[in-house]
């Protein structure tokens, strides 16, 4: 975090020990360390809130971009649904009106009726 040397350090240490002398060094070093842990952790607790913060706000963001997504995509299957193309269209009213349903439609009834003709001769 902060660019100190040995020797910057070294001129520390002395500069306290002239300062406060031998007895009162050690507890000020404590004092000194306690003092650098806390704001350490507050800075840590910051970062990880900001983190989280931004995490949750990038992920409504991506909610709100899929949500948008999907209404748009129903909307244009809506429209499609409702309003089926021409082409579409024809190709549906012409294959009701083939000539194999209607071959299929006139064979079906003299089938039956061969069966039921086979049927009887058995019995």
């Amino acid at each position: 975090m902060f660019d100190i040397g040995f020797s910057e350090l070294l001129v520390v240490f002395v500069v306290g020990l002239l300062i406060l002398g031998p007895e009162r060094l050690p507890v000020a070093a404590k004092t000194a360390g306690l003092w650098i842990r806390k704001i350490r952790r507050s800075i840590q607790s910051v970062q990880r809130e900001i983190n989280a913060q931004l995490d949750q706000e990038e992920l409504q963001r991506s909610i709100k971009e899929t949500n948008e997504r999907i209404m748009r995509e129903t909307a244009k299957f809506e429209q499609d649904v409702e309003a089926p193309s021409p082409a579409k269209a024809t190709a549906s009213a012409a294959s009701e009106v083939s000539p194999e349903n209607v071959q299929t439609s006139e064979k079906e009834p003299a089938t039956t009726a061969k069966s039921m003709d086979e049927t009887q001769s058995r019995a």
